[in-house]
């Protein structure tokens, strides 16, 4: 699901809201989160999950084309962790679980 899909949604779910004004929340929600990652604070929405932000250490690199040993510099890596009742609600939905093929079935 892409942004636009997910105001889609919203939308039609609310019919009270209009298009633009779901638009203007979830931009600003969404923008608000990565605000507070940019400034180093966790998010947490409860029952959803966290974000958070991780630091990775400058490191020697190489390049994948000619194998030359490449500098990395230090960078920030957004995470996010799943709440437990969104593991919960994907385990008993079944989500990524693989169906049996027709021949695994025989």
């Amino acid at each position: 699901m892409i942004k636009s899909e997910l105001v889609l949604r919203i939308a039609e779910q609310n019919p009270h809201l209009y298009q633009r004004d779901v638009e203007t929340l979830v931009k600003a929600i969404l923008d608000t989160i990565a605000e507070a990652l940019a400034r180093g604070d966790r998010v947490e929405l409860r029952g959803f999950g966290a974000f958070s932000v991780k630091r990775r250490d400058a490191r020697r690199g190489r390049n994948p084309r000619t194998g030359e040993p490449v500098a990395v510099s230090e960078k920030a890596i957004p995470v996010f962790k799943t709440g437990k009742e969104m593991r919960q609600r994907l385990n008993e939905a079944g989500i990524g679980a693989e169906e049996p093929s027709e021949s695994e079935e025989a």
